[in-house]
């Protein structure tokens, strides 16, 4: 069963998603009885099987975990759970973003998000994934060219096999930048699709890495 922590849009696109091709998915909010998200769990939205309840639960009856809160109520969130995801793949799709006079990173470039959930969940086996690209495309991204790549990064290699396996089942084309730290990497190219998103008014584009067979 997989445990999704967040009831925004990332939450819901990718427990709908993962819902539809076949998972148990128990969305984890503070608010499971509110009217608007029974509604969209009984399939207003095409959500499928994803059942509603506080994070603890979600988390202790997982078996993998997606947090996909808000950066300013990720710490907390996961501060409520934490010993529930000790030796869980926990997967990173937050952002650690903030706005000053604009849009920026709140955490770089000698440490990331991704690290710093580690540190708020230090038994948990933390991969950074999904945070490159918009809500909408997360469940089959259909773009002219082919799939876009989803990049990861994490220090397990078998909780990014895992990882792996999700996303493909999503659609992805997936790319291993490495250890954990590379969400230094990932965090910043997030923005970069920000950028691009609040230049244009669109927020149908991906990124797509392209190389020469080895």
């Amino acid at each position: 069963m997989i445990g999704v922590l967040g009831s925004g849009n990332v939450g819901r696109a990718l427990a709908s998603g993962l819902a539809a091709v076949g998972h148990r998915v128990t969305m984890g909010t503070r608010e499971p009885g509110r009217a608007e998200l029974v509604d969209w769990t009984a399939g207003a939205t095409g959500a499928g099987a994803v059942a509603l309840a506080d994070p603890i639960t979600a988390a202790t009856g997982a078996e993998l975990v997606l947090v996909a809160t808000a950066w300013e109520g990720t710490g907390e969130a996961l501060a409520a759970v934490a010993p529930a995801l000790d030796g869980k793949v926990l997967i990173d799709v937050t952002n650690p973003l903030r706005f000053t006079t604009r849009l920026e990173l709140a955490v770089g470039f000698t440490d990331s998000g991704g690290e710093q959930v580690q540190r708020w969940a230090p038994g948990a086996r933390v991969v950074k994934a999904f945070n490159t690209v918009g809500f909408e495309l997360m469940d089959h991204p259909d773009l002219d060219g082919g799939p876009p790549t989803l990049f990861i990064a994490g220090d397990d290699a078998s909780a990014k096999a895992d990882v792996a396996g999700l996303a493909a089942d999503l659609g992805w084309a997936v790319h291993d930048c490495g250890d954990l730290v590379a969400a230094r990497l990932t965090e910043p190219l997030a923005m970069l699709w920000i950028e691009h998103a609040l230049r244009t008014g669109s927020r149908r584009h991906a990124f797509r890495l392209l190389a020469d067979p080895q």
